[in-house]
C-alpha cells in the first residue's frame, strides 16, 4: 500500500519497526493476540494476527497503513497529513470500541 514493489527492499528493517509499532499499539486496543504479535518478514499473515478476528476487523490493515505512512512518509501536504491522523484516530477508536463490545465473531 506504500507504493513499493514486493522485490524492492533497502526499506524493509525500517518499515517493520513501523509495522510492529502499530501492531503493539493495536495490541493495546484489545486488537490480535494479548501476548502481542511481530512481523520479521513475509511469512506472517493478517490470520496469523487475526485469527478468527480476521472478517470484523478489515478496518486493521488500514489502521497500520495510516500509522506506518504517518511515521515513515507523511504527506507533505498538512491538509492532507491532517485528513490522514483524523482517519488514523478514527479507526483506533472504532477498533477499540467493537472489541470492547465483543463483537468480533
Amino acid at each position: 500500500m506504500l507504493g513499493l514493489e514486493a522485490d524492492y527492499t533497502p526499506f524493509d528493517q525500517e518499515l517493520l519497526v513501523h509495522i510492529n509499532s502499530a501492531l503493539f499499539t493495536l495490541m493495546q486496543l484489545g486488537v490480535g493476540p494479548s501476548g502481542g504479535f511481530d512481523v520479521n518478514g513475509v511469512e506472517e499473515t493478517w490470520g496469523d494476527f487475526l485469527g478468527d478476528q480476521l472478517t470484523q476487523l478489515k478496518a486493521v490493515k488500514s489502521y497500520i497503513y495510516f500509522d506506518v505512512r504517518l511515521a515513515w512518509d507523511p504527506p507533505s501536504s498538512g491538509t492532507v497529513a491532517k485528513q490522514f491522523q483524523e482517519k488514523h484516530e478514527e479507526l483506533g477508536w472504532r477498533l477499540r470500541h467493537q472489541m470492547e463490545a465483543g463483537d468480533t465473531e
